[in-house]
Formats: C-alpha cells, structure tokens, sequence
C-alpha cells in the first residue's frame, strides 16, 4: 500500500473513497496512486488486496477456481475495503460490472470512470500477459468487446475522465479539476 506523507492545499481531503473503474490498461493503478499523494490518502489495488488474501496471483485463482470465484472474492474485498477510511481505491475492469459492487461504490464513494480509446488500451496491455481475459486473444476485439458491455455500466460513475496517450499526471490534473467542480 502506497502512503503519502502530505496533502495539497489546493484539494480538499475527501470524506470518502474515489475510486478509479474502467477497462484494463486504462491507467487505474499508476494514476491512483498518483491521485492518492494528491489528496493525502492512502492508495489501494484492489487486484492486489485480492492476490493478497488468496495467497496466489488473479491468473492463479481464474485457472484453478475460475472466473465466477474470482469476482466473488472481488466483490467481498471491494466491500471490506470501502468499510474503511477513505482511500484511492483501484478496481480490476471487472469490478464494477457486479451490481452489488457498483451499488456499493456509487452510494459509498465517488466513482470515477477512467476511459481511453481502444487503440491505447491495446498497446498498454499488449506490454504485459500476464490479464487472464486476454489470454491467447487479439487486444483490440477484447477490449472492444469489452468496451461494448462494461462501458454504459461505466458511465454511471460520478465522474467521465479521460486518459490519453500522455504522462499519468495529465490524467491526474484532469481528476483533480473534475473533483474541483464537484465538490463545488
């Protein structure tokens, strides 16, 4: 767990947790954690805290137990995490397609939906093999896929950011501005 040492004058301290929902590639983690010494919060994977409490890695648990499992313990530990002081909090692209989980996060925290096109998340994941949705498949008719289903479940987040093909902290000044405006 990533923990800042201060926080900006610029941003208030948040009263609850943002948490960063989108597809895979999108920039969750490495902008959440930026996000998070921003606001002087404490930031959180919640693949991770997952990988943590199963003792194994996401691909492990897909191929032993499946996927059905997986979002299982994703839904508990979204929800233990959200229980507890506000943090940065940053889901698997899955997460937010359980109603449960999305209820939970829209009534708890603010949500915010990051989102790229698909020629920039392919070539993000495409860095990596280590996603269990892409494995042995085309990126771009995944994520299209994807994209297809997840994202007006996405659209319900509080706020729409976009990530783009520039360094993270663009995207972090952009959440910075849309926090700005809804905290009024």
């Amino acid at each position: 767990m990533y923990s800042p040492a201060f926080m900006p004058a610029s941003l208030p301290r948040p009263d609850r947790s943002i948490v960063l929902v989108g597809l895979m590639g999108v920039g969750k983690s490495t902008v959440g954690k930026r996000l998070a010494k921003r606001l002087g919060l404490d930031f959180v994977d919640s693949d991770d805290e997952i990988a943590s409490a199963a003792g194994c890695s996401i691909t492990d648990i897909f191929d032993r137990f499946g996927e059905q499992s997986f979002r299982d313990g994703e839904r508990r530990v979204i929800a233990r995490l959200v229980a507890g002081p506000p943090k940065v909090i940053a889901t698997g692209g899955g997460a937010f397609v359980n109603d449960e989980t999305r209820r939970l996060i829209l009534d708890t925290c603010i949500a915010i939906w990051l989102d790229a096109d698909i020629a920039t998340l392919a070539e993000r994941v495409g860095r990596r093999d280590s996603r269990p949705l892409l494995r042995d498949r085309d990126p771009q008719v995944v994520l299209a896929e994807l994209a297809a289903i997840r994202n007006p479940l996405y659209a319900e987040a509080h706020i729409h950011v976009r990530s783009y093909s520039a360094p993270h902290e663009r995207t972090v000044d952009d959440i910075a501005d849309a926090l700005s405006r809804w905290w009024g």
